[in-house]
């Protein structure tokens, strides 16, 4: 009965079964889908029953899917499936008439987003400048690299708004890292030149147009910070400033100088103000009075020169914090002269202590050794009590001891928690 069953099977059957067949065949891998342009027609089950047309669909269907699978170029063995359009879509990205979304970044690309990060973030720099210096040393290898690297951080450092210092930095930092050093001189030498050819332009700039005198504004302040933050390694092995900068920030002044309109001397003035206090101190140290030249001319310029009142004002204060010794306070010049009568800030550092009554004092109190005294006394106090660590060491013998205060104290804690339980 089972047998006779299952060997029997209905027109209907035989047809849906070729017809999955046909459906399974036609949607193949290869070949594109698409919408049908009209739906199929709904049909009973009794009207397709021995359709000699299903039929012949079926057929044809197999025959035309059998011809697709021979001349198919799938194979089930291939390492990866690669659609069709594929090689199409990597070609436009990576071809040169396309933007593309997979093109390679160049140095300048690298440059600007570390300076845009170190603008914007400039308390990571301890922390990221030695990334930054393995990046770089692993694109620059070979002399047009260097002088590219060079200029752009030149014109990101003479260009971003207040990122003179932090690009200065970022000059000595790679004068030193930087491991290329071709014939033409290495990251700091490189550095130099260029700051050199707008250093030969100063009188053409300085009548300029005004955006003409704003480039090279910022060329000066970056030539300052670099001053006083390029270290240059001497025969001696201690590192100190660059003294070919020195010369040149005097011209630079004298040119500011001798043109004096507002933007010049406020230039000059901000110049000032950034390294006035070193460059005077330096001059000094060689026996040079380049300083008192050149506040003699901001005098000469209070007098006769038609600027503003607002820098006329700055001006003024410029020669009053340079006669103020550029508002420092005077110290000792060794820190082991150092006296409370020679130096005020003598006591700055120092702890505060407090006596019994909770009385403050310092060791300026004339009466600190006394005081003090009375602290150790009072609190038994011995540094040898103390490890390296940090760690407080305890005796054994002490550990059931209690200083006759804290017990009396505790005693009278216990007795007052008593009567309030009997409460």
């Amino acid at each position: 009965m089972y047998n006779n069953n299952n060997s029997s099977s209905t027109p209907s059957s035989t047809a849906s079964s070729e017809a999955g067949d046909v459906r399974n065949s036609l949607f193949n891998p290869g070949e594109p889908l698409r919408q049908p342009r009209t739906s199929p027609p709904v049909s009973d089950g009794s009207s397709d029953r021995g359709s000699p047309v299903l039929s012949n669909v079926g057929h044809n269907s197999s025959s035309a899917a059998d011809a697709l699978v021979k001349n198919s170029k799938l194979s089930a063995a291939a390492p990866e499936f690669v659609p069709g359009c594929y090689a199409s879509v990597q070609d436009d990205a990576y071809s040169d008439e396309s933007e593309g979304y997979y093109a390679e970044a160049s140095l300048s690309d690298l440059v600007q987003d570390f300076v845009s990060h170190l603008n914007s973030s400039p308390g990571s720099f301890e922390s990221e400048i030695e990334y930054i210096t393995d990046t770089l040393n692993s694109w620059v290898t070979t002399e047009e690299i260097l002088q590219e690297l060079v200029e752009l951080i030149y014109v990101q450092s003479t260009s971003i708004t207040n990122f003179a210092y932090t690009g200065a930095r970022l000059c000595n930092h790679l004068s030193h890292q930087i491991r290329l050093t071709p014939h033409s001189g290495n990251f700091r030498q490189l550095l130099l030149q260029r700051c050199r050819t707008e250093y030969d332009r100063r009188e053409q700039a300085v009548r300029g147009d005004p955006e003409t005198q704003k480039k090279f504004h910022s060329y000066v302040l970056f030539l300052g910070e670099l001053y006083l933050n390029l270290e240059v390694k001497s025969g001696k092995g201690t590192p100190g400033r660059a003294d070919v900068l020195l010369a040149a920030l005097k011209d630079l002044l004298n040119t500011l100088f001798s043109h004096p309109d507002d933007p010049n001397l406020m230039c000059a003035v901000r110049l000032l103000k950034l390294s006035g206090s070193i460059l005077d101190d330096t001059w000094k140290e060689k026996g040079q009075s380049d300083m008192k030249e050149i506040i003699k001319k901001i005098e000469e310029i209070l007098l006769d020169a038609k600027c503003s009142r607002d820098v006329r004002e700055m001006l003024l204060k410029l020669v009053e914090l340079q006669s103020s010794n550029w508002g420092r306070v005077h110290t000792a010049a060794v820190p082991s002269d150092a006296t409370p009568d020679n130096d005020p800030n003598y006591f700055m550092n120092e702890p505060t202590f407090y006596t019994a009554d909770g009385t403050p004092f310092t060791a300026a109190d004339p009466e600190y050794s006394d005081k003090y005294q009375e602290i150790l006394d009072r609190e038994d106090y011995f540094p040898d009590a103390y490890e390296e660590n940090g760690n407080e060491s305890f005796n054994d013998d002490d550990d059931d001891e209690m200083d006759p205060e804290i017990e009396e104290a505790f005693e009278k804690f216990c007795m007052e928690s008593d009567a309030r339980r009997k409460k």
